[in-house]
């Protein structure tokens, strides 16, 4: 009888790739192979993914933890890009007024501005998911004194809003996330009741109605997953407000305290004698903010493209 020649690991390797070929034909493969087509939000996605390894892993790669002064020589304040300090420490990027290297104290800035704008924005999503649903499923008098709340919260500046909870509650971290909170819930509660109104025209929801399901398991099983598209665009619109947001508090001195430097105040830091010469104290954590800030935005603009086929170009 003729053996079979086909290799052992061929099997394995056709399986693989029919699951990867089953998973790129599902809704969210699609999507996914969509988003990445584009070369903009690739290299932004790209871009975040690097920012993120570098916030989270920034106690392992920095040279010097910001936050400890014992690890601060204060001989080494103002050292120009590529400078060597007085214990022989090279500092790429220079060090600020207090002494401390710029490469550490931005990667330790990140970290805590994407801390505060990640935890603030789930908080706020879960809130604004709650409120939206609420007014979007029963209407009537609820849907209307919800709503009226959020057009009154929606009114007033963000920034106005924080700055004076901040000044009321005072400054740290937690104080900046419940500031944070306030300012965004309401952007969640109208995308969310808006995309479930739509979704409650629809012939699904009525069938749902009709088999006597519970409001729970209408508004969890199915209202809340049909209308994420456009819930995750403003998640990811806002997680870059609250980023924007949180250091412009701290530049303004009403953020997080100088223990726990955030972008802005490394840029506040250096606000004062940039025109001194000094350039490299502002200028190196504002470059950090912009890619930030700009890496978001542009993921989310093409989640909206993607999520939204009305919205494509």
């Amino acid at each position: 009888m003729r053996e079979s020649t086909r290799h052992p690991d061929a099997a394995p390797t056709k399986s693989l790739t029919a699951s990867l070929s089953g998973l790129l034909n599902t809704p969210a493969g699609r999507n996914a192979k969509e988003f990445f087509a584009s070369p903009v939000a690739l290299v932004a996605s790209l871009v975040l993914g690097s920012v993120l390894i570098l916030a989270i892993f920034a106690p392992l790669i920095s040279m010097q933890n910001p936050h400890d002064l014992n690890s601060i020589d204060i001989m080494d304040a103002r050292l120009a890009p590529g400078a060597t300090g007085w214990s022989d420490a090279y500092y790429l990027l220079g060090t600020d007024s207090q002494g401390r290297d710029m490469l550490s104290a931005i990667l330790y800035g990140l970290r805590t501005s994407l801390i505060v704008a990640v935890t603030s924005g789930a908080i706020a999503l879960a809130i604004g998911i709650s409120i939206g649903l609420a007014a979007a499923y029963w209407g009537g008098r609820v849907e209307a004194i919800l709503m009226r709340i959020v057009d009154i919260q929606l009114s007033f500046p963000a920034i106005l809003i924080a700055l004076v909870l901040l000044a009321l509650l005072g400054r740290g971290i937690d104080k900046v996330i419940a500031a944070l909170v306030f300012v965004q819930w309401a952007y969640y509660a109208r995308t969310v009741r808006s995309a479930a109104m739509s979704e409650l025209k629809k012939e699904y929801m009525e069938a749902a109605r009709c088999l006597a399901l519970s409001p729970r398991v209408i508004l969890l099983s199915h209202l809340l997953p049909n209308s994420l598209p456009p819930i995750i665009v403003v998640a990811t619109m806002q997680i870059a407000s609250a980023i924007a947001i949180e250091s412009t508090l701290s530049f303004l001195g009403l953020g997080l305290p100088v223990t726990e430097p955030s972008l802005g105040l490394l840029i506040a830091n250096g606000f004062n004698v940039m025109m001194s010469g000094y350039y490299w104290i502002s200028i190196f954590p504002g470059v950090a903010l912009l890619i930030t800030v700009i890496s978001v935005n542009l993921m989310g603009d093409r989640l909206r493209d993607v999520l939204n086929p009305r919205n494509r170009r």
